[in-house]
């Protein structure tokens, strides 16, 4: 009897100049169980050692029994989301997830546990997400991520942030390559992203799957930790498109109101 088919997973990992945190990443990717892996990178033409340390990882994961896929994009684009919609545009897998440098997969058997439970499904859940920690430069726990998962997600529950960290929900990529990242939005588009996905999820009907696990050890210091304010200011404004200036505003007034109150 053949065997039910596994889900193939592309892991995207976008670069720019990222020298000193990819190594960690691609050491992540590459010491996964999971036996159906397209790792695909997509560098903006790094000026750094960025390209030889992917070009050592591909050397050092040709010829395995079990070798991941591993393609590499190298061309200019236009800022990090662009180079994601590229990555997009090139997946083969079933699922998308974006793990960029200095983001990790929780631990060797990440995918495994989150996807072995998907072979054989007739319909694929639109979306699995998880939950994320956030580790140091060093790879050292810091602490749980402040907003967590909800047991049931859905495109509403964003209304109160980004309950869901970006590297922890992986999307099937047919959904995904059908929703872009808004390139309007320089801090924020993966916010914007994974809410109309969410909608477009509700619209069809489809899946929405809570994986139960940690998935993702995230880098503390990312682009939006690096550019907090604008970052802010885009989210009102994707949280004013999707849900209305006066609920968002009202929102952000007891967001205020429960600060003040727990001093």
């Amino acid at each position: 009897m053949d065997q039910p088919r596994l889900p193939l997973i592309t892991v995207a990992t976008v670069t720019y100049n990222a020298e000193s945190t990819l190594p960690c990443t691609l050491e992540s990717v590459a010491s996964q169980t999971y036996p159906h892996i397209e790792h695909l990178i997509v560098d903006g033409c790094s000026k750094d050692q960025t390209m030889e340390q992917i070009h050592r990882y591909v050397d050092a994961n040709t010829g395995k029994a079990q070798p991941h896929d591993i393609h590499v994009v190298r061309e200019p684009d236009k800022g990090l989301y662009d180079a994601m919609n590229k990555a997009l545009e090139q997946a083969a897998g079933d699922y998308i997830v974006f793990l960029n440098a200095g983001d990790r997969l929780h631990s060797p058997d990440t995918l495994q546990k989150a996807f072995a439970p998907l072979a054989g499904l007739s319909l694929l859940p639109a979306i699995v997400y998880g939950e994320t920690d956030l580790v140091d430069a060093e790879g050292r726990f810091v602490r749980h991520r402040r907003l967590q998962a909800p047991e049931r997600l859905t495109w509403k529950d964003f209304r109160w942030g980004m309950l869901v960290c970006h590297q922890s929900f992986y999307v099937r990529t047919d959904l995904a390559r059908q929703t872009p990242y808004d390139l309007a939005y320089r801090f924020s588009a993966d916010y914007d992203w994974c809410l109309r996905l969410l909608e477009q999820a509700d619209r069809k009907g489809l899946p929405v799957r809570n994986s139960h696990l940690v998935l993702t050890d995230y880098l503390c210091e990312g682009l939006t930790t690096q550019n907090h304010k604008a970052s802010l200011g885009e989210r009102f404004r994707i949280m004013a498109r999707h849900f209305g200036w006066a609920a968002t505003v009202g929102r952000h007034l007891w967001f205020v109101l429960r600060a003040v109150l727990k001093k």
